[in-house]
C-alpha cells in the first residue's frame, strides 16, 4: 500500500461473542493510535479485518459471507481474516473466500505489526491520533481468555486454548482509560471470566478493585457459569454501579443431557443459583443459552428443558440448534437428532423466549429506571437499563451517552417504550 497524504482507512467487523468484540475494539485502538482512520465496514476501506466466529456452522457461513462481501465492495481492499474460524480452518477459509491474509487467535494481538512488517501496509506519516469512540457508550475489556472445561459440544477450547488471565493492574488501568474517554459503561469479558485468576486475585477481587479505584458509572459482566456464582460474589452488587444482569448459560434443563455435554452442574444446582441471585437482587435480569437437539436428546429431555425455562422465567433466552463442530466429542456421538425435529423444537423454544422476555419487561412498566442512551435511528433513540432492557423514545435532544431517568410505559418490539423524565422528577 503506497503512502499518501490521507490516512489509510481500516474497517473492523466482529462476529460472535463479547470477547471477540473486545478484541476488535482493541485492534481499532491500535490502528487509530498508529494514525489509521477507523471507518464503518459499510464504508470503502483500504483494509478490512473480520474477527471470525466458529461456534456454529451458521457462524462459519456468516464469516465467509462477510469476507466475500468485503472483497466485492472493493476489489482493491486488503482483506484479512482472524479469530476462531481462522484458527480452526485457516487454509480452507482462505480458499473459500479469497482473502489476502489469515491470522489465528495467537497472532491477532500483533496484527498491525504483522501487516506493516510484511510490507502489506505502510504506517501513515506522520501518525495522528484518531477518535474511535464517537457515539459509543459501552466499551468491552478482555480480562481473560481460554477454557479448561472441554464441554463435549464446544470447540472454543480448541481454538482459544487453556485459561489465562490478564494482570489485575492492567485491567484497572484500561477501565480508567475508558472512563477518561467518556465511556459510561464497561463490560468485562472473556471466554470464562468466572475463572479469572491472576497473582492470587479472583473475579470478585478484580471487581472490588475496579469499583474502588475507578469512577466507572456502570460495570457489566459477560457470561458466567452457575458453579462460579457464590453469595460473596453476589453481595458485590450492593454497589449500584454493577449492572443487575447475569448471563448464566444453562444449555439444557435435562440432567441426562447436561451430563453428556460435560457441564459441571445439575438442574438443581442451576435453580439454587437463580434463587440466590433473585433473593439478593430482586430486579436482576437473568439471561441464558439453550442448545436444542443435542445428540441423544429425547422428546422427554426437550420437554424438561422447555418446562424448566418456563418455570425460571428468564429475561432472555438465546436458542441454538445443535451444530456439530469438527474435533469435538459430541460430533461423533450416536443418535444425532433429525433436522426436522430440531427445527420444530427450536421454534417452540424461540416462542417461549419471546414470551419470557415480554413478561420480564412488563414487570417494569410504570417504573422509572436509568437508561444509558446509545444511538438514534429513524428518529427514535435507543438505550439500555442496567438490567438489560432495551428502551426506545423520541427526543429532539442529543441523548448520546447520557444516563437519564426514564419511565417505562409500554412493551414494544424487543424492548420497552420510555418517557424521559427531568432529573428533578426522579
Amino acid at each position: 500500500m503506497a503512502r499518501s497524504s490521507e490516512s489509510p482507512k481500516v474497517a473492523l467487523e466482529s462476529l460472535g461473542c463479547k470477547l471477540n468484540q473486545a478484541e476488535a475494539e482493541l485492534l481499532a485502538r491500535q490502528f487509530a493510535d498508529a494514525g489509521y482512520k477507523v471507518v464503518s465496514p459499510a464504508d470503502k476501506a483500504d483494509i478490512y479485518i473480520l474477527n471470525t466466529c466458529t461456534v456454529t456452522h451458521i457462524a462459519d457461513r456468516k464469516s465467509r459471507h462477510l469476507l466475500r462481501l468485503a472483497r466485492s465492495r472493493n476489489p482493491d481492499t486488503l482483506v484479512v481474516a482472524t479469530g476462531c474460524y481462522a484458527e480452526r480452518a485457516g487454509k480452507k477459509l482462505a480458499q473459500a473466500t479469497g482473502v489476502d491474509l489469515v491470522l489465528g487467535n495467537d497472532e491477532k494481538s500483533h496484527l498491525l505489526q504483522t501487516l506493516e512488517e510484511s510490507g502489506r501496509i505502510n504506517r501513515p506519516a506522520p501518525a495522528r491520533e484518531e477518535t474511535i469512540n464517537a457515539h459509543r457508550t459501552r466499551s468491552f475489556i478482555k480480562v481473560q481468555d481460554g477454557c479448561n472445561n472441554f464441554c463435549s459440544y464446544c470447540i472454543v477450547p480448541l481454538v482459544r486454548g487453556r485459561e489465562k488471565s490478564l494482570p489485575l493492574e492492567w485491567v484497572v488501568a484500561e477501565v480508567k482509560q475508558r472512563c477518561s474517554e467518556g465511556y459510561k459503561e464497561v463490560v468485562l469479558t472473556g471466554t470464562e471470566i468466572g475463572s479469572y485468576r491472576y497473582d492470587g486475585a479472583n473475579l470478585a477481587k478484580l471487581i472490588e478493585h475496579i469499583l474502588v479505584e475507578t469512577d466507572v458509572a456502570r460495570l457489566r459482566l459477560s457470561s458466567l457459569q452457575p458453579q462460579e456464582i457464590s453469595p460473596e460474589l453476589v453481595k458485590l452488587w450492593n454497589d449500584h454501579r454493577l449492572c443487575r444482569h447475569f448471563h448464566l448459560s444453562l444449555q439444557s434443563g435435562s440432567d441426562g443431557v447436561l451430563k453428556r455435554m460435560r457441564r459441571r452442574y445439575s438442574v438443581a444446582d442451576y435453580e439454587r443459583v437463580v434463587s440466590l441471585i433473585r433473593a439478593l437482587i430482586p430486579e436482576a435480569a437473568i439471561t441464558t443459552d439453550i442448545i436444542v437437539g443435542f445428540p441423544g436428546e429425547t422428546a422427554a429431555d426437550f420437554e424438561q428443558s422447555f418446562n424448566f425455562c418456563h418455570k425460571l422465567g428468564f429475561a432472555r433466552i438465546h436458542v441454538f440448534p445443535y451444530s456439530p463442530r469438527p474435533g469435538t466429542e459430541a460430533a461423533q456421538m450416536p443418535h444425532q437428532v433429525e433436522a426436522q425435529v430440531k427445527k420444530e423444537q427450536t421454534q417452540r423454544m424461540l416462542a417461549l423466549a419471546q414470551e419470557s422476555a415480554r413478561n420480564f419487561r412488563q414487570k417494569f412498566l410504570g417504573k422509572t429506571m436509568m437508561v444509558l442512551w446509545e444511538k438514534k435511528s429513524g428518529g427514535v433513540w435507543s438505550g439500555l437499563t442496567d438490567n438489560y432492557i432495551r428502551v426506545y423514545t423520541r427526543s429532539n435532544e442529543d441523548l448520546t451517552n447520557q444516563m437519564l431517568p426514564v419511565k417505562l410505559v409500554e412493551v414494544r418490539g424487543d424492548g420497552a417504550w420510555g418517557e424521559v423524565e427531568d432529573e428533578g422528577e426522579s
